[in-house]
C-alpha cells in the first residue's frame, strides 16, 4: 500500500531524514520506533504532504504522491491522526467525528459513525459532550474515530499512547489491534516499544535519520542487544 524509497527530508534546510526506506502491505500493522526527535513526526508530515521532501519517492496504492497536496492525499484514503490528538475542543464529540468526513466518507457518514461507536462505545456515551472536557484517553479515541470517519485505506497513528495513563495505554493498544483485526491497515509511530512490538507485524527502528534495523516485530522484540542499543530497554 505504501512504499517509501530514499526519503530525505527536514526543516529549513536541515536534513532530519537521511534516506528512509519503508513499506506497508495491506492488512498490516507496521511500527516505526525511535526516541523523541529521531524523525518519526517528520516522516509523517512528509507522507501527508504537510512538508515537501528534499528527495526520494513516496508511493501509495501504486501512485507517486510526492507533489500532491495534503487534501489530495486525504482524498486517496491516506489518513493521518497527528501527535497530540488535535481535536476541536469547543465542538462536541459528534461534531468532531463529522469533521472527519468533510472530504472523504460523507456519503457513508451514518454507517461510519456506527462503526466508530462499535470500536469506541465510550464516544457514543459522550456524544454531546464538549471534546475539551474529556480525558486524554477519550480524546485520543476521538482523534482516531475522526480518522476512521474518512474511510482510511491506510491509517497513520502518531504517538497514540503519548500522555496516557498506564491503564489507558494498555486499552489503547488493544483497540488498535482490534481495528487491525477488522481489516484496517495501520502505520504506527511510537516510543512505547514493548507494546508496539506486541501488536505489530513488522517494525522499523529509526536512529539518526536512518533505519539501521527492521524486520518482524517478534524477532526484534526478542533481540536483547536491539532492546538495549536502540530502544533503551
Amino acid at each position: 500500500m505504501l512504499e517509501i524509497k530514499d526519503l530525505r527530508a527536514g526543516y529549513a534546510g536541515v536534513e532530519i531524514l537521511r534516506g528512509i526506506d519503508l513499506s506497508v502491505n495491506q492488512g498490516e500493522i507496521v511500527a516505526v520506533l525511535g526516541s523523541n526527535g529521531v524523525g518519526k513526526s517528520t516522516l509523517n508530515n512528509n507522507i501527508s504532504a504537510l512538508y515537501k521532501p528534499y528527495n526520494g519517492s513516496i508511493r501509495f496504492a501504486g501512485e507517486e504522491i510526492c507533489g500532491l497536496s495534503s487534501m489530495q492525499i486525504v482524498d486517496r484514503g491516506l489518513i493521518h491522526v497527528p501527535e497530540g490528538r488535535k481535536i476541536f475542543p469547543n465542538l462536541n464529540v459528534l461534531e468532531n467525528l463529522e469533521m472527519g468526513s468533510v472530504r472523504r466518507g460523507r456519503k457513508n457518514r451514518a454507517k461510519n459513525l456506527e462503526k466508530v461507536f462499535s470500536v469506541f462505545p465510550r464516544l457514543k456515551e459522550r456524544i454531546t459532550q464538549s471534546a475539551g472536557t474529556m480525558s486524554g484517553g477519550e480524546q485520543q479515541m476521538l482523534a482516531i474515530g475522526r480518522g476512521l470517519m474518512s474511510e482510511p485505506l491506510l491509517l497513520i497513528l502518531d504517538e497514540p499512547s503519548l500522555g496516557l495513563s498506564p491503564l489507558m495505554v494498555k486499552e489503547m493498544f488493544l483497540l488498535i489491534r482490534q481495528l487491525n483485526l477488522q481489516g484496517q491497515s495501520i502505520l504506527l509511530m511510537e516510543q512505547n516499544a514493548v507494546q508496539t512490538l506486541a501488536i505489530s507485524n513488522r517494525a522499523y527502528i529509526i536512529e539518526n535519520g536512518l533505519v539501521p534495523l527492521s524486520g518482524k516485530s517478534s524477532d526484534l522484540a526478542s533481540d536483547p542487544d536491539l532492546k538495549k542499543r536502540y530502544l533503551g530497554l
